[in-house]
């Protein structure tokens, strides 16, 4: 196990990332294709930055990146990625529009703080989730992608429920970086549904 974090730990050091979960994003959007050049990116729980510094490269000067933490992020980033640091209860959809419209795409990587009790913190993650759930509600664009971390636990199957009524397709991930004794897993939702 720890030969795994050692791996992603140093490869990210050498790729000039700024946290090995940057491969999670990445072997994710290998396999469906979630960010393209050119979109608008809200990153949820942006901190210490590897996600952002992945999408700002998939969607290039074109694109726009919007990062979210209650954490700041101390990289440099290009000029089309913008950081807030804030409450993701608190923000409003007005804080989270970018370039006055919507997202294409809203990455989730947050996590509450554990407990260490397993029902509590997939309690905590499955609350999170809600409130991504309800934003995407008003701030992705129709046929949009959204991905969020999830624990596994009690609320799981109910949080599926939900992604299934807001979009066409929904996958879930378990990335080879992921450590193995770790319980999150993530949620893609591809083609969000028009609101009605």
């Amino acid at each position: 196990m720890k030969k795994i974090k050692d791996h992603y730990f140093h490869k990210a050091k050498k790729d000039g990332y700024a946290a090995r979960s940057v491969y999670k994003i990445e072997e994710i959007d290998k396999k469906y294709r979630i960010i393209r050049t050119g979109n608008k990116v809200l990153d949820l729980g942006c901190s210490p930055g590897s996600w952002l510094q992945y999408a700002s490269r998939k969607v290039g000067n074109s694109g726009q990146v919007l990062g979210v933490d209650l954490q700041p992020v101390k990289i440099s980033l290009p000029s089309h990625v913008k950081v807030i640091k804030a409450d993701i209860f608190e923000v409003t959809d007005e804080d989270l529009k970018i370039k006055g419209g919507q997202a294409d795409v809203i990455l989730s990587d947050m996590a509450p703080k554990t407990s260490g009790i397993r029902t509590t913190d997939a309690h905590r993650s499955f609350e999170l989730n809600k409130k991504v759930l309800y934003l995407a509600n008003d701030i992705l664009c129709p046929e949009g992608s959204l991905l969020v971390k999830a624990f596994q636990g009690k609320l799981f199957d109910e949080l599926c429920y939900e992604f299934k009524k807001m979009f066409a397709d929904v996958k879930l991930c378990k990335p080879k970086s992921s450590r193995s004794e770790s319980v999150e897993i993530f949620i893609l939702g591809r083609g969000k549904k028009r609101t009605i």
